[in-house]
Parts: structure tokens; sequence; C-alpha cells
């Protein structure tokens, strides 16, 4: 398919403006939703601005390439450029003339939110559901893509000293090929922030038709990977799209694994121990 030239980033609400009353109806559903609140818009999933024009996500898509954009993503960034200050886009709420200690105490307050935010949002039924259901895992596998990947290897590392047998990807391919081995039985952990992440969403679908066991960790409750979840566990995150895989949001889904980890581990206390002692002590010899 053919797309246009993509428009000036700094001047991507006045194109919709330029071309409002060439869009279809639905279109204009979604262009009225992100001039409205172009501030809330960048934060959207697809599904969140379909639902908030109330049209269906094809017409999003629609939207975002009539004004010459080849995606969603493509749009928001734009969008968010377009909005914030170079120092903005990086670094949120930090200002340039901020001192250190006035930086420390914003990290931190950003920081701790996000932790409040992520216990507030972790349903107690969905917790003890996935934990009913990493208790029978035959064995885990934690997949994420880009900084969500890293995640994963820090769940893999947690989750095997406590006595499992896990496996931890963050290559789209290398994610596909594993999903395509499960069995039941098996238990997939699927994060990502966003929950739209494709290469992620087609390994969950492959997974979930093996028979195994999924659990997702998004901050979007209707986001694509959700739909093949068995449960899901939402963390706190509010990323632009230019602080995408920023460290708060890493700190959620670092704390949602550890409250799954700490309650796996009080109520297998005989594996745990005997698991933590023999890890433990394998690596004795590494250290000074």
């Amino acid at each position: 398919m053919k797309h246009t030239k993509i428009p000036d980033l700094n001047n991507t609400l006045l194109k919709i403006s330029s071309v409002y009353s060439s869009l279809t109806k639905s279109e204009q559903k979604v262009a009225d939703v992100v001039m409205k609140e172009p501030e809330a818009a960048v934060f959207f999933t697809i599904t969140d601005l379909s639902e908030k024009a109330n049209v269906g996500e094809t017409s999003v898509i629609r939207f975002c390439r009539k004004l010459g954009f080849r995606g969603y993503q493509e749009f928001k960034l734009s969008v968010a450029q377009n909005l914030s200050t170079p120092s903005q886009n990086i670094h949120g709420d930090i200002e340039d003339d901020d001192e250190m200690s006035i930086i420390v105490k914003k990290i931190s307050a950003i920081n701790v939110q996000n932790i409040h935010n992520t216990t507030t949002l972790l349903d107690e039924d969905s917790l003890r559901q996935a934990i009913a259901i990493l208790s029978e895992a035959r064995k885990l596998y934690f997949f994420g893509v880009g900084s969500s990947g890293i995640t994963a290897i820090d769940a893999k590392h947690r989750f095997m000293r406590i006595g499992y047998e896990c496996a931890a990807e963050n290559d789209a391919h290398i994610i596909a090929m594993n999903a395509a081995l499960t069995k039941p039985g098996d238990v997939v952990i699927g994060i990502s922030t966003s929950g739209s992440t494709k290469d992620l969403v087609d390994a969950m679908e492959i997974a979930k038709g093996r028979g195994a066991n999924i659990i997702c960790l998004t901050s979007h409750a209707r986001s694509p990977i959700t739909h093949f979840a068995d449960v899901v566990l939402l963390t706190a995150s509010k990323e632009s799209p230019l602080q995408g895989g920023s460290f708060s949001s890493k700190l959620s889904q670092i704390h949602a694994l550890d409250v799954l980890c700490t309650a796996l581990a009080i109520g297998h206390k005989e594996r745990t121990y005997e698991s933590l002692e023999r890890t433990a002590k394998a690596v004795l010899n590494k250290l000074y």
C-alpha cells in the first residue's frame, strides 16, 4: 500500500483540522477525541481511543493513514512531539532548571506513586487465581519484548531461585518458537506495558492454542494481549510514546512479580527453602 508523505511532526494537530471535512463520520469522531484531549490521547492504546470515540479500531487506523502515518504508534509519537518540549518528552515533570535535590524528590515521588497505584490495581481474586495456576506449573515461560523483555529475565532469575523450571525470552522469533513448543501444564507469563506489542500477542495466541495457561502483566485492561489471558494482572504506568520503557513502569512490573513470587514461596516453604539453599550454595565459590 502506498502512503502519502508523513506530515510535519510539529503540525499534526493543525493537519487534523485541515483534513477534518474530508474524513468519514467515524474518523471525525476519532479526530474530535484527539483534538479535545490531545494530552490524554498520547497515553491511549488503540483500543482506548476507539472506545472513547465509540468507533471500531479499523476507523482509528484509517484516520491515522489519512493523515499520512503508517500506523497508530507513529501518529501518537507525532502528537507527543507536538505537545511537549524536548525536555518534557524525555523527563516528564522534571524541569531543566531543577536542582539535583528536586530531581531526586520528583523521581522518588513518581516511583512511589506508581507502586502505590499498582498495589491498588492488583485484584486479589486475580492474584489468587494466578498463584493457583503457578503452583501447578510444569514450566514457566516469561516473554517480553524490548524493555519488558528485561523484566522477563529478572523474573526468570527470581522464580528459578524458588525452584521453578523457567525460560525467559525477549527475541520475537525465539518467543514464537518457544510458544509453539509449550504444552498443557506450562504457564506463559506475557509482560507488556501497552499490551499491544504484536509479536507478544501473537505468541500468546500460539501458546493458548497449545493448551498452556496464560498470565499477562499489562497496564491496559482491554489491550489485545488480554484476549488470550486466563488471568490479567494490571500494573500502573503512564508513558508517552517518547517515554517507553521507563524505570517507573518497570518497577510496577517487578512489584507485581515480587508479590506473586513471595506468595508462592510462602505457600511452598519446604520446596522454596531447599531451592534457595541449593542455588545459594551453587554460587558460593563465585564470591570473594
